[in-house]
């Protein structure tokens, strides 16, 4: 991915609490895949199957999604969580084949304390550019 943020130098800014605090107030503007890729992400640092270099960029791309001082302000609707989800899903793409069924599972069921079952699906195919349908 180019143009991305130097998102490793937010690695200080990551906390537990802070990470809760700033997903639950911006999981609806968010939406669903940006707060999956999060959780997943979050869920990934418990994993022994992951790397050390890799917990570090993913402490850095959680860093980056709640640190008030990003390249694009998460206030500017639309563009300003933009960043925080390129920052993600490049982080995502590194871990994905370390990132058990049980993490992807986990986060699934976290997404419903933000989202209606229609909103979750959006989240089924993470790497996907284009919105899920909807089944009618």
């Amino acid at each position: 991915m180019a143009n991305l943020p130097d998102f490793m130098k937010y690695k200080d800014k990551f906390s537990e609490s802070g990470f809760v605090e700033k997903i639950s107030r911006v999981a609806k503007r968010a939406g669903s895949k940006l707060v999956y890729a999060a959780l997943v992400l979050y869920y990934t640092l418990e994993s022994p199957k992951v790397s050390l270099k890799e917990k570090a960029y993913i402490i850095g791309a959680l860093g980056y999604l709640i640190s008030p001082l990003d390249v694009v302000p998460d206030a500017i609707p639309i563009a300003g969580l933009g960043d925080d989800l390129a920052v993600l899903m490049y982080v995502l793409q590194r871990v994905w084949v370390d990132v058990s069924d049980d993490v992807k599972e986990k986060a699934k069921a976290k997404l419903s304390a933000w989202f209606d079952d229609d909103e979750i699906v959006q989240a089924d195919d993470v790497f996907s550019s284009e919105p899920t349908e909807t089944p009618v």
